[in-house]
């Protein structure tokens, strides 16, 4: 990923008072932008964006965009992700710096001489990556659809997942196939463990525990249900409890509380003895920031075109799965 030029968001620039709500709406109507949030931002980007959503629902929405701009509020890659699919927009990200611990763990040049050990394997890479890591792999999945790309290559060919070794452990749980496993992971997600949640199980035994699949197995199979963040908010829409422990990012609580207000939300408690997981990565993106990204549509993100290229390949092999 490539900056046109240095850019460092000038904060100070913003007028004193300026109501930016009413000028990121302002903005947004005159650069025809489209702005798109994952689950994990706060809860003032949540309600201004255009669509919320996991990684998959915006790889979708991002797909068929047709506005000029697009802003993304998410990570890095998810910014990268919408380049590919939409080269000819104009992508900005409120915060360059707003990474992903799975993609930093998995630098593309180091995961090519990685791969030199596996020459005969599909590379099944998990959306959390880099553009360069992309390029590199047979198809994208996300944690919402890691089961059914897993279960679209050949039984008879061998298979390399990566960045995250707790969702690959997962989907071969699922799938029984026997897949080499790249040994990234989720800061945030790392960081629930099955003593600390079967102790809270205990004290909410009303409580239904529902986990991401990028939590160690341990936390799995404690769990009542496991999903991607989409299928962990439908999960709490749709079921009769009135107590859930989540297990994943508490920016999706948001969410949760709209459709579920009568029930009760209970983050999971962190190792690091916290009493919820928040990822430092995306709470870099605030409305003062978003506002001068749509003011100055920088910082933009650029890809080289041969590479871009090559990490659309596997993308649309992901989207005609569905």
């Amino acid at each position: 990923m490539e900056l046109t030029a240095p850019y460092v968001p000038d904060l100070e620039s913003i007028p004193p008072g300026l109501d930016l709500l009413a000028e990121i709406r302002r903005l947004k109507r005159e650069r025809k932008a489209v702005l798109l949030a994952h689950y994990y931002q706060e809860p003032e980007i949540q309600d201004l964006a255009d669509f919320v959503g996991d990684s998959l629902q915006l790889s979708q929405q991002a797909a068929r965009a047709d506005a000029e701009v697009i802003a993304f509020c998410g990570v890095h890659f998810m910014a990268e992700t919408a380049k590919i699919l939409n080269p000819g927009k104009t992508v900005v990200i409120p915060d360059m710096d707003a990474g992903c611990s799975l993609a930093d763990r998995c630098p593309a040049d180091f995961f090519a001489e990685w791969l030199k050990q596996y020459p005969d394997h599909e590379v099944v890479s998990y959306i959390n990556c880099s553009a360069g890591v992309k390029a590199l792999s047979t198809v994208i999945c996300t944690s919402s659809n890691a089961v059914r790309v897993v279960e679209s290559i050949p039984k008879d060919r061998k298979i390399v997942f990566a960045p995250d070794r707790h969702l690959g452990k997962w989907v071969a749980k699922q799938t029984g196939r026997d897949m080499v496993l790249f040994p990234g992971f989720c800061i945030v997600h790392e960081q629930f463990t099955a003593k600390r949640l079967a102790a809270l199980k205990a004290q909410h035994p009303e409580a239904k525990l529902i986990a991401h699949p990028e939590c160690d197995a341990t936390v799995s199979q404690l769990a009542d249900f496991v999903g991607s963040t989409a299928a962990l908010l439908n999960f709490v829409a749709k079921d009769s409890a009135k107590a859930f422990i989540v297990a994943t990012e508490a920016g999706i609580l948001h969410q949760m509380r709209q459709r579920r207000p009568d029930a009760e939300l209970i983050p999971a408690p962190a190792d690091s003895g916290c009493n919820c997981s928040l990822c430092p990565y995306m709470k870099l993106n605030n409305l003062e920031k978003l506002y001068l990204a749509l003011r100055d549509l920088k910082p933009e993100i650029h890809l080289e075109e041969a590479m871009r290229l090559r990490a659309l390949k596997p993308l649309e092999r992901m989207l005609a799965l569905g």
